[in-house]
C-alpha cells in the first residue's frame, strides 16, 4: 500500500468514526438514568445500565401502533410511487409526441418548488376531500415523484431499443413491452428507488405534523417529537431509547441497499442520448 492509499484509507476511517460517534453516544445514553446525564465530569458509560428505559419508553406512548402506521404507509408509498413513476418514465423515454421534451422539463421543474410553498393549497384541497387527519393525506400526494420518474427514465433509456423492436415483430403491444421487456431490465433502479422512498417516507415529519392530529394515527417521527416534548427535558435516557428504536428500520434498509443505491446512481447516467 502506497503512502497516498494509506492516507486516503486513514481519512475515510476517521470520517466514518466521526459519523458513527453520534449513534454510539445515542445508544449509550439510552441506557443511562435520569441523573447520570447531569454528572460532571460527564460519564461516557452507563452506571448502572438501565435496559428498562426501552420498556418504559414504549409503554409511555403507543409506539407499537406508530411503528405499524409508519411501516404500512411507507410500503404503500413505495409500491404506488414505483407504479406511477415507472409508467411515466416509460412514456417519456419511449413515446415521442409533440412537446414531450418541454413537458418533461416542466415536470422536473416542479421538483424545485419547496413543499412548504404548496402546503396551504394542498391542505385546503385535502380538507375539502375529508382527508385531513387521515393516512390518505400522506399517501396520495406522494405517489407522483419527479425524481423517481427521472431516475427510472434514465434506466429505461439504457435498455437496448432492439429488444422492444424484436418483441414488436412477435406481436407485442405497448403494455407487453413495458411489463415483460422494460421492467425486468430496470430492476436495479426500481430496487434502489424503493429503498430511497421507504427511507423518505419513514423519516417524514413535516407532512404528518401538518395533516395528522389523532395520536392513534401518528407516525414514528411525529410520536418521537411529542414524546421528547413531554419527557425530553426530564429524562434523556427515555428520549434516546425511543430515538434509537425509531432509526433501526432506516439503518437496516440502508445496510441492505446501500450498494444497490450507489451502483444505480452511477448507472443512471449511462442511458442518455
Amino acid at each position: 500500500m502506497t503512502l497516498r492509499q494509506f492516507s486516503l484509507h486513514a481519512a475515510l476511517i476517521l470520517g466514518g468514526l466521526l459519523m458513527l460517534f453520534p449513534f454510539v453516544w445515542m445508544v449509550l445514553t439510552s441506557f443511562k438514568g435520569e441523573t447520570q446525564m447531569l454528572n460532571s465530569p460527564l460519564d461516557w458509560l452507563p452506571a448502572p445500565w438501565r435496559p428498562e428505559n426501552y420498556t418504559d419508553a414504549l409503554s409511555a406512548m403507543p409506539f407499537g401502533r406508530a411503528f405499524w402506521n409508519s411501516f404500512y404507509i411507507a410500503v404503500i408509498n413505495v409500491v404506488l410511487t414505483l407504479a406511477t413513476s415507472a409508467m411515466a418514465a416509460y412514456a417519456f423515454a419511449r413515446i415521442r409526441f409533440r412537446g414531450s421534451g418541454v413537458l418533461f422539463v416542466l415536470f422536473l421543474a416542479t421538483q424545485m418548488v419547496p413543499s412548504q410553498v404548496t402546503i396551504v393549497p394542498l391542505y385546503l384541497m385535502l380538507s375539502e376531500l375529508g382527508w385531513v387527519d387521515s393516512h390518505l393525506s400522506l399517501i396520495v400526494p406522494s405517489i407522483v415523484n419527479p425524481f423517481a420518474v427521472f431516475l427510472l427514465r434514465q434506466f429505461i433509456r439504457a435498455v437496448p431499443i432492439e429488444l422492444e423492436e424484436a418483441a414488436k415483430l412477435d406481436g407485442a403491444n405497448r403494455w407487453t413491452l413495458f411489463w415483460r421487456i422494460v421492467l425486468p431490465n430496470i430492476k436495479p433502479g426500481l430496487g434502489a428507488y424503493a429503498i430511497i422512498a421507504f427511507l423518505g417516507s419513514w423519516n417524514s415529519y413535516f407532512f404528518p405534523l401538518i395533516f395528522l392530529n389523532s395520536e392513534e394515527l401518528a407516525t414514528v417521527p411525529l410520536l418521537v417529537a411529542r414524546f421528547a416534548g413531554d419527557h425530553g427535558a426530564v429524562n434523556y435516557g427515555l428520549t434516546m431509547a425511543v430515538t434509537a428504536l425509531s432509526i433501526v428500520p432506516m439503518i437496516v434498509a440502508f445496510l441492505v441497499g446501500q450498494r444497490r443505491i450507489l451502483n444505480s446512481m452511477a448507472m443512471s447516467g449511462l442511458g442518455g442520448r
